[in-house]
């Protein structure tokens, strides 16, 4: 998975990608979970999660929308969830432990629950944490910053500045997201479970 992440988002050819993908490898993204309990709570979840947004936003960029750059489509769908990596040498999500039953049990790590937020991280919306870390290392576009920043849409804090304001890569993004988290992913997780 890194290394095809790697290689889609150096063809942007976009200045600043090589410092970018330091900073992403440096910062776990590659074996940081995507959620805490839901759609891949798991080791590599969020580049798993990321690839797989990335090959469904890129079939509807074929279909629907080909006007839009491609360089934008890597880009929004690779790193639409960076921030969830975490931020200022701390992970997003940490092991959810649970407390040793009886007295001489070990802490596990909950099944129902795999991570939790890190409570030693201030809280910032992934969206903006996203945008931030990548406008440190590459010039995103005004459309990919909106893109990335609104991609959860109605189920997002922004969901009130998105109303009427939706751009095609926008949708293209949200799209690409939902299907990948509640149709892609949870089918995976079903067949895992069969």
């Amino acid at each position: 998975m890194k290394q095809r992440i790697e290689e889609l988002l150096l063809s942007t050819g976009r200045e600043g990608m090589a410092s970018l993908l330091a900073e992403m490898d440096e910062m776990g993204f590659y074996t940081a979970p995507c959620s805490t309990q839901y759609h891949l709570a798991n080791k590599g979840g969020l580049a798993e999660h990321s690839l797989n947004v990335y090959q469904i936003m890129d079939k509807l960029h074929a279909l629907l929308y080909p006007e839009i750059s491609h360089d934008s489509v890597i880009i929004c769908a690779l790193l639409h969830d960076l921030g969830k990596a975490g931020q200022y040498g701390k992970p997003g999500y940490i092991p959810n432990m649970l407390k040793g039953r009886g007295k001489n049990a070990e802490p596990c790590q909950s099944t129902a629950k795999p991570y939790t937020s890190n409570p030693e991280l201030l809280y910032v919306d992934h969206e903006v944490r996203s945008t931030q870390i990548a406008g440190r290392h590459i010039e995103l576009t005004e459309e990919e910053n909106w893109a990335i920043l609104m991609h959860n849409g109605m189920y997002g804090t922004f969901r009130y500045q998105i109303q009427g304001k939706e751009t095609p890569l926008y949708l293209m993004l949200h799209m690409a997201d939902m299907w990948a988290s509640r149709v892609v992913e949870t089918e995976e997780k079903a067949d895992g479970e069969a």
